[in-house]
């Protein structure tokens, strides 16, 4: 029997580009077991509503916005595929690569597979993502003895049982970095693969400088026992 897989797309305020998004991973159907779960979490510009008759996906929802930490893991908790993989709502990743970023766990190369910016192309990064990204992944890759190049990566996918093992419990985007350090903690090997970025159309990003700074210290935190 052919592998299932689940799609958690976390979704805030992404009007513009959620119904493109589910559309486009709902392509994969013909080479796919395909479950979608899509997470609202707590949207105020309508992209709720524009979700509830949407067919072939479960929705989840939040009534406030806990953060894309939190929506991921309500999303692992209804997930019933082999492998699991996030895909942002607002396109910067591109669905049609969930195929290669999945293939290295249904060939039984690895267990987690981070999709890297920086080893592919990237389009419209910003310098201070650019730097940011860099620099959290360089201290993610020294402090843990491993190479890590895009640890802030939004595609990433997992056997499930594995991603179910993990303890996480950041809910914004520290998620990121909890999920890299408790996968390290536990064992396992991230096998990168080359993705293409494009900067959102659409909307405003949620996450700025402050929160890459955040994640250094937690980064720190974790690493030094403090």
């Amino acid at each position: 029997m052919a592998a299932r897989l689940t799609v958690i797309i976390p979704c805030y305020n992404e009007a513009d580009t959620i119904l493109s998004a589910i559309e486009q991973v709902q392509a994969l159907r013909d080479r796919f077991d395909l479950e979608i779960i899509v997470v609202d979490d707590g949207s105020t510009d309508g992209s709720f509503e524009s979700l509830r008759n949407v067919e072939g996906i479960k929705l989840e929802r939040h009534e406030k916005n806990r953060g894309k930490g939190a929506a991921v893991v309500t999303g692992l908790a209804k997930a019933t595929g082999d492998v699991v993989v996030i895909q942002d709502a607002d396109l910067e990743y591109d669905p049609k690569q969930i195929p290669v970023l999945v293939d290295p766990i249904l060939s039984g190369k690895c267990d987690i597979v981070y999709g890297s910016r920086f080893k592919g192309d990237i389009t419209g990064m910003s310098f201070s993502h650019y730097v940011g990204n860099k620099i959290l992944s360089f201290f993610t890759s020294l402090l843990y003895g491993v190479e890590v190049t895009d640890m802030m990566t939004g595609h990433k996918a997992f056997r499930a049982s594995v991603f179910k093992e993990l303890t996480l419990e950041s809910s914004r985007f520290e998620f990121e970095l909890e999920v890299t350090v408790e996968a390290l903690r536990t064992g396992y090997t991230i096998c990168e693969i080359p993705i293409t970025y494009s900067k959102r159309r659409f909307g405003e990003a949620k996450i700025g400088w402050t929160d890459g700074v955040k994640t250094l210290l937690k980064l720190l935190e974790y690493r030094l026992g403090l």
